[in-house]
């Protein structure tokens, strides 16, 4: 028989199947890549033995417990973790505090003839030694920040990179105004824990792990301070791609590969994307100023026509243009001011690309 475990590192190392017992909501509000929630009692249910505890306290708020798990639901829970331990026999079940949920759910596997182990201490241990580790690789961990301008293609060069943390991808957002992907965002505790582990992979090895520069907001993620911090003092790869570079690769990932996934719009793709285009410049109306914005608005609605007409994206690169020039370009420029780092490589993203391919080889000579 397995026993219980408090072997965080391991959990997350292994990527190791978790059965989440907490209440729905509790999950909603963070949980773990591989955790998958099997709760032992509903939100309702949760509500109302939370209540009777205040009340009458731990046993009163047990015995409710009991009341609420009808022979129905028994049943039906007892199904779902059954199904569970078949799929993940390697696996590992908790509650918030390994407490009293974690048990009664171990007891009623018992109860089928099924002994599963628990993780000691639950969510709240585990989500705490993420926090601890996240802190301890960022201060440890030597970090190469890949800076350079909007539109010179920084996460492709980190997605090519063979030890890179791809904050973006964590965040399900490309980080500007303009950066929804189609996919929800994870939530800060959701992002935190994903970086966290990630972070701890890359730390079985001393090598450098690149990061792409980024501002405090990803969407709606923040980077944590500790890591802001350390990308601020870090090393830095410098891409230098000229504006109308720039542009073009900005159209071709937010326009020509961003159009299939409004595929099933009801007023067609090129309409929808359009609507979201300028609901996003929208977003920066107010840093624009009004009249500029309303001539940027002219000429993104005329390559919104031109895209549905004729499929064709050429329009949208002299509006881009202009948005990398007067806005982004300055906010960029102001960033790398706060930056303390000094710069270990500069040049075009395909030399960067190639310098990245050679330092990946095992005669590379360490970097400094």
């Amino acid at each position: 028989m397995r026993q219980n475990t408090a072997d965080y590192t391991r959990l997350f190392l292994d990527d190791v199947p978790l059965m989440d017992a907490r209440a729905p909501v509790e999950f909603a509000r963070g949980a773990f890549p591989r955790a998958e929630n099997l709760p032992l009692l509903d939100d309702r249910q949760r509500e109302l033995v939370g209540t009777e505890y205040k009340r009458r306290g731990q046993e009163a708020a047990i015995d409710l417990g009991w009341r609420l798990a009808t022979p129905a639901v028994r049943a039906q829970r007892l199904d779902l973790w059954s199904d569970f331990v078949r799929r993940h026999p390697e696996g590992y079940l908790y509650c918030f505090r390994g407490g009293l949920r974690s048990r009664t759910t171990q007891q009623m596997l018992r109860g089928e003839g099924i002994d599963y182990p628990l993780v000691e201490g639950g969510y709240k241990a585990m989500r705490n030694f993420l926090l601890d580790s996240l802190d301890r690789q960022c201060n440890r961990l030597p970090l190469i920040v890949i800076a350079g301008h909007t539109g010179c293609g920084k996460t492709a060069l980190i997605q090519r990179a063979a030890r890179a943390v791809d904050l973006e991808g964590i965040a399900r957002h490309r980080g500007s105004s303009f950066g929804r992907t189609g996919e929800a965002q994870p939530t800060q505790i959701d992002f935190e824990n994903c970086l966290s582990i990630d972070l701890l992979k890359l730390a079985q090895e001393a090598s450098p792990v690149f990061v792409e520069d980024e501002s405090r907001l990803i969407g709606r993620c923040a980077l944590p301070p500790v890591l802001q911090e350390a990308m601020k003092q870090a090393p830095r790869v410098q891409v230098e791609e000229p504006l109308e570079a720039r542009a073009q690769r900005i159209v071709r990932d937010y326009v020509d590969e961003a159009l299939p996934r409004f595929a099933g719009a009801e007023q067609g793709p090129a309409e929808a994307l359009g609507e979201e285009l300028r609901g996003n410049l929208g977003r920066i109306q107010k840093r624009l100023g009004g009249l500029r914005y309303r001539q940027l608005d002219e000429q993104l609605q005329a390559a919104n026509r031109e895209l549905a007409s004729s499929g064709s994206a050429d329009a949208y690169i002299p509006v881009v243009a202009a948005l990398l020039r007067e806005y982004y370009d300055g906010m960029y420029e102001y960033q790398m001011s706060r930056r303390e780092g000094k710069v270990l490589f500069r040049g075009s993203h395909s030399e960067v690309a190639e310098w990245l391919n050679e330092l990946a080889k095992p005669s590379a000579c360490p970097l400094p």
